[in-house]
């Protein structure tokens, strides 16, 4: 079978070092023997200084994150933590009376280190050994694993042979995998990407599905269901994602209008993981985002689900303009604003 390919290796662990860097090469040269893609390698740890000293040594192969960090961390050292080449982390809000305080965090990323805005989310009842960052945390040493599972769907005709193909391809890995002990699970988030192969939404289109359409269907819902319950073993958050613009496709349904957040919000009830990647513009008001962040932390609370909030900027980009991220994995837009 062709496009296997894994968009997230991750190996947790308290104490990382270069052998932790050995072991997760290792995998991946596994992987590789049996015609895996392997996107991304990926370490998490608590420790920090250990974690720096990777980032400096192995940050342009590597990415690594720090899992779960409190906003009294984070304001201590924000400027030393965002030094880091590639290293990715999360501010737990599940149980915070979220203020001003918070948001200004994002703000402040915003205005010093934009391009960093891509490495933090705030996160609500999140699954630890999640691979995906920046929402993934530490809780027990092991590895997990996420795919790149919309590339599975080209030539699919329907939703019904893309999932018999990703669920073949979990069973292969499990058998690959059947002998370690550190392996901790499979995570079978639906995770999109840029590429016209990578994108959910793309791939909904090439069932000759609306995409507004679609919303108030329950194509998603049959989707969910199947990620979670077929999963030989799960592992994280296991839902779908709408990373607003790491899926070209929905980055240009934002641009016609037809991914508001209140859509967001909507799709990650009964499907989906919160507000990924969703362009914010550098004189979009803070209270609005303070607004917001209660509201999912409410929702995430009152469902027992899982939620994140990521939004990313430029750092220079005011609404109705043009976003220039720089980044491979974001598609430039026409800012709106969230409200």
């Amino acid at each position: 079978m062709t496009n296997k390919i894994i968009r997230s290796l991750c190996y947790f662990t308290k104490n990382p070092s270069a052998g932790t860097v050995k072991a997760v090469d290792e995998l991946a040269k596994l992987f590789k023997d049996q015609d895996y893609e392997i996107q991304t390698k990926r370490i998490c740890s608590t420790n920090k200084k250990k974690i720096k000293e990777l980032d400096l040594r192995y940050g342009n192969e590597y990415t690594l994150s720090l899992g779960s960090l409190t906003k009294e961390e984070i304001t201590a050292n924000f400027d030393t933590l965002f030094d880091n080449v590639n290293t990715h982390f999360n501010l737990d809000l599940t149980s915070s009376r979220i203020d001003l305080s918070h948001v200004q965090i994002l703000f402040g990323l915003i205005k010093k280190r934009p391009e960093k805005t891509f490495n933090f989310t705030f996160v609500f009842n999140n699954q630890p050994s999640a691979p995906f960052f920046p929402a993934a945390s530490y809780q027990q040493e092991g590895f997990s694993l996420g795919l790149q599972s919309t590339d599975l769907s080209l030539g699919c005709n329907s939703s019904e042979k893309w999932l018999e193909r990703t669920r073949t391809v979990w069973k292969e890995i499990m058998k690959l995998l059947r002998n370690r002990t550190d392996f901790l699970g499979i995570d079978s988030s639906v995770a999109p990407l840029v590429t016209p192969e990578g994108s959910f939404i793309g791939f909904i289109k090439r069932l000759g599905m609306n995409f507004s359409q679609s919303t108030t269907t329950d194509f998603y819902l049959k989707i969910t269901s199947y990620i979670k319950s077929q999963n030989l073993k799960p592992v994280g958050l296991c839902g779908l994602m709408f990373p607003c613009l790491e899926d070209a496709e929905l980055a240009r349904e934002y641009e016609a209008g037809n991914f508001s957040l209140e859509r967001n919000l909507y799709l990650s009830l009964h499907c989906g993981l919160g507000i990924d990647t969703y362009p914010i513009g550098i004189d979009e008001e803070q209270n609005k985002v303070l607004e917001i962040l209660n509201v999912i932390q409410g929702l995430s609370n009152k469902y027992h689900k899982p939620l994140s909030c990521r939004f990313v900027s430029d750092g220079k980009t005011k609404i109705g303009g043009k976003t220039d991220f720089k980044n491979q994995y974001l598609q430039d837009v026409l800012l709106r604003s969230i409200k």
